[in-house]
């Protein structure tokens, strides 16, 4: 029902309580923008995925078949490289596991024959173009290792959910565009995901993303 008031204004309090509403409105509304489809619900894997990059700060598991002498667990150094029996200084960062287990063969070859070498990554920390950025409004603001079939979900529940005054449904998820050399903005529903459970919010996410939660107003 509208009610007219002709020739009168509106007391004080009920325009007061009208620009409130109004301004609530736009605060709990989602912001607008194109949006991510719907995650599907895929077990996330345990361990880096197939295409993992070594970082600075792994964590390496060296096996060399029939020479256990010659393995080694070691820690990427913070200038990308690892030291292991009989070979110094070997570039690891930006490789894959299987890249770094066939350089270290063609190192060993020179010592013994036809070496069998694996590298497995325990602990990992990727580069920065594998890892998720969390900033702004959140418990604990944090740049993530990405898994693979990562959701938004994961994401905020490593960082420990939304800050008391996020505005959650305002988040932006920026994505660099590998095709055409630009960056990418997306809404979030964070606020309709974490607090109302509407899975429809959650999305998947992809390395070297980074998403951004402002502040509410209020």
């Amino acid at each position: 029902m509208i009610f007219a008031f002709k020739n009168k204004k509106l007391p004080k309090y009920m325009l007061g309580a009208g620009l409130a509403s109004i301004a609530v409105a736009g605060c709990s509304g989602s912001s607008g923008g194109p949006q991510l489809p719907p995650a599907s619900f895929v077990s996330m894997q345990e361990g880096p995925g197939e295409e993992y990059v070594i970082g600075p700060l792994d964590e390496l598991t060296i096996f060399v078949w029939r020479n256990p002498e010659l393995g080694a667990k070691v820690q990427v150094r913070p200038d990308g490289r690892i030291t292991t029996p009989l070979i110094t200084d070997m570039p690891a960062v930006g490789k894959t596991p299987a890249m770094l287990a066939q350089d270290l063969k063609l190192q060993l070859s020179q010592y013994i024959n036809e070496p069998l070498v694996s590298v497995i990554v325990n602990n990992f920390s990727g580069t920065f173009s594998q890892q998720i950025r969390v900033v702004g409004a959140t418990e604990k603001p944090a740049s993530i290792p990405y898994r693979a079939n990562m959701t938004l979900l994961d994401a905020m529940i490593a960082v420990g959910g939304l800050s008391e005054f996020a505005s959650g449904n305002k988040a932006r998820l920026i994505r660099f565009n590998r095709g055409t050399g630009q960056q990418q903005e997306y809404a979030l529903r964070i606020g309709d995901l974490l607090k109302r459970g509407e899975t429809r919010a959650n999305v998947m996410l992809r390395p070297g993303d980074v998403i951004i939660i402002p502040e509410s107003m209020f």
